[in-house]
Formats: structure tokens, sequence, C-alpha cells
């Protein structure tokens, strides 16, 4: 999945040269840790000193975001429940998520910034790029095999639009990349999620409310996860 870089203003040429990988032995789980001695070669003919950096990679190592939305044409309210799709405008899919490293942060640090219940967020449907699909066609393909894991929706692939370029959510430690995609969809037409067996999707809720909406609950805090504020703002400029 390389792609060609935007233009842009130019980087520094500042050269890493990789001394020794003294990564720990691969014990077949799904995260690997990478750790590498480095030195950094400067723009002035300087050096720094070796030093040792920490990272992690994993096989599959990029994802998928989708919007996944449908225009309601409004009608009788009906007391303004975020289920109701009355209201006007665009609305968006969102699924409950069960994430380990939060409850894991609570029990360590405070719950002061973690949504109850602990460990629980809603976000936008997103899912890893196997290896098989780790070329160009690859991430459109998982995104419509997600739509459906996740939410219910079976789509033809045309219809899985790009929702511009990719991202790197945590480029200090992972070199993962995000594809958003967004797909608008016919909300008669969703049927119960496949799920793919994992035990934190078991129970999770699925749920459809106004794009305004969405937003206000990432500007109150009430959405919490990174990808799925950056996907709905980008959706709501797509859609404007």
């Amino acid at each position: 999945m390389r792609r060609t870089p935007p233009s842009g203003p130019e980087l520094p040429t500042i050269r890493l040269e990789l001394i020794e990988d003294v990564s720990p032995q691969d014990a077949g789980g799904f995260l690997r840790l990478i750790r590498q001695r480095f030195c950094a070669h400067y723009p002035d003919g300087s050096s720094s000193k070796p030093f040792l950096y920490d990272s992690i990679d994993r096989r599959a190592i990029d994802a998928v975001v989708i919007c996944a939305h449908f225009q309601s044409k409004g009608g009788s309210s009906k007391g303004g429940s975020s289920n109701d799709p009355s209201k006007t405008g665009p609305w968006v899919y969102l699924r409950s998520a069960l994430r380990p490293p939060l409850f894991n942060r609570a029990k360590t640090r405070g719950p002061y910034e973690v949504s109850e219940p602990l460990g629980a967020l809603w976000e936008l449907p997103a899912g890893l790029v196997e290896e098989r699909d780790q070329n160009p066609a690859g991430p459109a393909l998982t995104a419509q095999r997600e739509l459906f894991e996740e939410l219910g929706f079976q789509v033809p692939l045309e219809t899985v639009r790009s929702l511009g370029p990719a991202l790197l959510p945590a480029p200090g430690f992972v070199a993962e990349q995000h594809f958003y995609f967004h797909v608008e969809v016919d909300p008669t037409a969703r049927q119960e999620p496949s799920l793919d067996g994992s035990a934190l999707e078991h129970f999770g809720q699925v749920l459809a409310l106004p794009l305004t909406e969405a937003l206000e609950w990432c500007h109150r805090g009430v959405i919490q996860d990174a990808k799925t504020e950056l996907g709905l703002r980008r959706l709501a400029e797509e859609l404007a």
C-alpha cells in the first residue's frame, strides 16, 4: 500500500542509521516489541550518540475507519431520541467498543478521564487490514467487510468511497495508518451484524444518530475516540 506522499514544505534531511536490532524474541502475540539502537546524522555533518528506541509492530499493521450514513427526510418528532430517524439531515452509525487498555488505565491512574462503564467507548466501525489485503485495493475491501461485520450492511464495493488521505494516529511508537471511508446506506436494509467472534464484540450495540448530535458529543467529550471524531468531521465537510 505504498503511496506517493503529497508535496509540502521540505523536511530537514536527518538520516537514521540502524546500528543494532535488539528486539526480544517474537512470542507470537498480537503485537511485537521492536527494540533498536539508532544513530541520527544531521544536515551539518554531525551525528548523535547511539540511542535505544522502542516501537511496536503487528502483521496487520493498518486499519480502516468507516462512516456509514443516511439522509433523513424528517417528519414528526418523537421526543428527541438519538434513535429517532424523524430528525432531518445526515445520520451516522456508531458502535460500542470495549477497550481493555482503558480498563487498565482506570485501575492504575484513576477514572477521571475515562468514560463509564470503564473500558467502553462509542466509535465509528473500524477494522484491521489483513496481510492478504495489503495492496492498493485492500483497504476498501476491508471497509466493505467490516461494514457487514460490525453494522450489518452489505453494500457494493463501488459505493465505499475514500474520505481523505490516510493518517498516522501514533507515529511515535507504531507505523499504523488509518484509511478513512464513507458509504451511504439504507437504514431499512440493515441486518444483524455478523461480528468476528471476539469476546469484546459480544453484546455490542449499534447506534444511529444525527451527525450534528455526534459532533456535539465530540465537543462535550462523550465521544473520546480520536479517529471517530476525525472521521465525523471529515464526513461533515464531505456532505456540506
